[in-house]
């Protein structure tokens, strides 16, 4: 059984309020998605990693790489449309159906080795493995123009890797795209397949506005 991580790339750093995409931000020195692809390469579970990112960042991609030095073995594929575009594509490289895929967001750079490990060792028994933390604030929600509050223990928030069995995942995205689909386990979970929720980590941050990075490097250098 092969391991495969999929680690997506394509956005812009329109939040960030940078012209740089957030991926290619410097996070303690090197580009967050360095970060990213190192703590994939350092787990136990070896993955082959794939980094989707759009067409036209593969030369700046490149010229990164050389300029820091990163040699870590790792194929590209150019990004689509939306995020379930990026990943379908990711998936077209992979041939094996017996494998285990992870899927992760290249700008959650902070993921521990142990949970990437624990997702594809769950995947392998249960189908797929979704990392999750459950809310420390309390919550609630917009319905016909009234707040409705929630029950704080049966909400989870979700984060990446998400990791899945091949034949589920590709499956799954042969379905047309749905503005419906956030995530990949929404994509999955809309074949009728059980979501299987493991936990995450608070400090699994994602990167996306300014104050993120300066939080990243505190936690890094912790």
């Amino acid at each position: 059984m092969k391991n495969y991580a999929i680690i997506v790339a394509a956005g812009s750093g329109s939040r960030m309020h940078s012209v740089v995409p957030k991926q290619f931000l410097l996070l303690n020195g090197i580009p967050v998605l360095m970060h990213t692809i190192n703590a994939f390469h350092n787990c136990q579970t070896q993955p082959k990693i794939i980094v989707v990112l759009p067409a036209d960042s593969h030369a700046y991609w490149d010229s990164l790489c050389r300029e820091h030095h990163f040699d870590i073995p790792h194929q590209l594929v150019s990004g689509g449309e939306t995020r379930f575009h990026s990943v379908r594509n990711g998936i077209g490289l992979i041939d094996d159906e017996d494998a285990i895929i992870a899927i992760h967001d290249a700008v959650r750079p902070l993921i521990s080795k142990e949970t990437i490990d624990e997702s594809y060792e769950c995947a392998v028994k249960y189908g797929n493995a979704i990392v999750a933390i459950k809310s420390r604030d309390s919550v609630r929600q917009i319905k016909d123009n009234r707040s409705v509050s929630l029950v704080r223990d049966e909400i989870f928030l979700i984060q990446t890797p998400q990791t899945f069995q091949s034949e589920q995942l590709k499956k799954a995205y042969l379905q047309p795209y749905q503005a419906s689909f956030t995530d990949d386990a929404s994509v999955v979970e809309q074949t009728g397949v059980n979501i299987n929720l493991i936990g995450g980590s608070y400090q699994n941050i994602k990167i996306t506005f300014p104050e993120d990075i300066a939080i990243a490097e505190f936690l890094l250098k912790k």
